[in-house]
């Protein structure tokens, strides 16, 4: 996996012991992530 990762192509090598932690972090973060949705120009033209 390391010389994976240094190619570019993962963004990190997580070892086994700390694969729980970075789970709950990552949870953590997005638990209060509101997603905006952007304001639509036009709406939809009924057919």
């Amino acid at each position: 996996p390391f010389r994976v990762g240094s190619r570019g192509h993962i963004d990190d090598v997580i070892m086994p012991h700390n694969t729980r932690f970075r789970i709950c972090r990552a949870l953590r973060m997005l638990k209060g992530k509101q997603q905006e949705n952007p304001w639509k120009k036009h709406g939809n033209i009924p057919l």
